[in-house]
């Protein structure tokens, strides 16, 4: 045991491959640094010699331009102001689109399993057609030939049950509106929050503890239902009052107003981004082994809860990883929205950098933006992930 240690010791550093490695690390980490400085100098010196120097007082200057949807905005406000209502309007584009393709993608995804021939090949067709279109083409298809061309004008719209609306100015459907009642109905809200939470983490230990499968989601969203549902009938009066658009003299008034660009970009996001997810979902099914299904049938299992109980939960291990880079790349899609003219991150940044010719420090917000939208939704992938991987022992 001596001899060996003595003979690790007298090992030269240099030759040492533990020293060699830290060593090469730290020397990569340097010339990455020294590049990274090396361009700040140049971009810094070029500045100075324009007259220029980065800074973001520019933001507190009148934007002076007009946004058509979003927060409430006015021409007058500040250009931090109107950045900020871009970032809502992205965050809203990708969330409602995040969740539209992902119910596209599942559907797709285990119709293209049936065994139904003709739901099969429909499922097939849609994935092979969408994913070999490029989704550029798509948005100038929903925007220029769908949502101008093939609507109608306001007074001949497509009427949809639940009073819904087609039309070129966009689509038109009842939505709630905040009445006096719903400072007292918040409470059970919040309540009903935190009721869920607690359902939530207490199903799902007692789903660890006994090894079964489940969705403890579920669980918790009943519970968050119930109480939302008590609170609105134990609160005097309605919370919510419903907004239904009534057409008007030129156009429909009341109700929520879904522009002809919003609408748009989100059916062709969430098309396109759904034919990906549907393979990611066959390939996550298929992944799972016959012999699982084969044991459920044994023991009497309906082809639902097999599907929901064994199959699923299975086969997410599989999904979520390339689930998340579909997630982010929807999200950084939609700077796309620029070219049929909806006002998000990529179009109202664009705009002030015309207006105040500060291109440097408008990219940085912009790349600092979606950065930061991508790792929230990487992060809260990768926990899920985590939850979900399988353990072994």
């Amino acid at each position: 045991m001596s001899k060996k240690v003595a003979s690790s010791q007298s090992i030269p550093f240099w030759r040492d491959i533990r020293v060699l490695r830290v060593v090469s690390q730290i020397l990569f980490l340097i010339v990455i640094a020294a590049g990274i400085w090396w361009l700040l100098n140049n971009l810094q010196t070029n500045l100075k010699a324009c007259g220029l120097k980065i800074s973001f007082g520019f933001l507190k200057n009148t934007a002076g331009f007009p946004i058509s949807e979003g927060l409430r905005y006015d021409p007058t406000d500040v250009n931090g102001y109107a950045f900020w209502v871009g970032i809502v309007n992205t965050i809203r584009v990708a969330v409602i689109g995040i969740v539209l393709a992902t119910v596209i993608g599942v559907v797709v995804g285990v119709a293209r399993l049936s065994s139904n021939w003709l739901v099969k090949k429909l499922a097939g067709i849609y994935v092979e057609v969408i994913r070999n279109i490029p989704l550029l083409v798509q948005l100038f298809f929903w925007y220029f030939a769908v949502m101008l061309t093939a609507l109608p004008m306001v007074k001949n719209s497509i009427s949809l049950p639940g009073s819904i609306y087609l039309t070129r100015r966009g689509v038109y459907m009842p939505w709630a509106t905040v009445t006096e009642s719903f400072s007292t109905w918040i409470f059970y809200v919040i309540g009903g929050l935190a009721l869920a939470i607690i359902v939530y983490v207490l199903r799902r230990m007692q789903l660890k503890r006994t090894e079964r499968p489940g969705f403890p989601i579920i669980w918790a969203t009943t519970v968050l239902i119930l109480t939302l549902v008590a609170g609105w009938f134990i609160t005097p009066g309605n919370p919510l009052a419903l907004s239904v658009p009534v057409l008007g003299r030129f156009n429909f008034e009341g109700g929520l107003w879904l522009s002809t660009s919003f609408t748009a970009l989100l059916i062709g996001l969430s098309v396109y981004t759904g034919a990906f997810i549907a393979e990611i979902v066959r390939a996550g099914i298929t992944a799972v082994s016959k012999g699982q299904t084969e044991a459920a049938k044994a023991i009497g299992l309906k082809n639902m809860l097999i599907l929901r109980l064994v199959i699923l939960p299975q086969a997410l291990r599989v999904i979520i990883p390339p689930l998340a880079s579909q997630y982010l790349n929807l999200t950084k899609n939609s700077s796309l929205a620029i070219l049929i003219g909806y006002y998000d991150l990529m179009n109202v940044g664009t705009t002030i950098f015309n207006q105040t010719g500060r291109a440097v420090e408008m990219i940085l917000l912009i790349m600092a933006s979606y950065l930061t939208m991508s790792l929230l939704t990487s992060l809260l992938m990768n926990y899920y992930n985590r939850r979900m991987k399988l353990v072994e022992r």
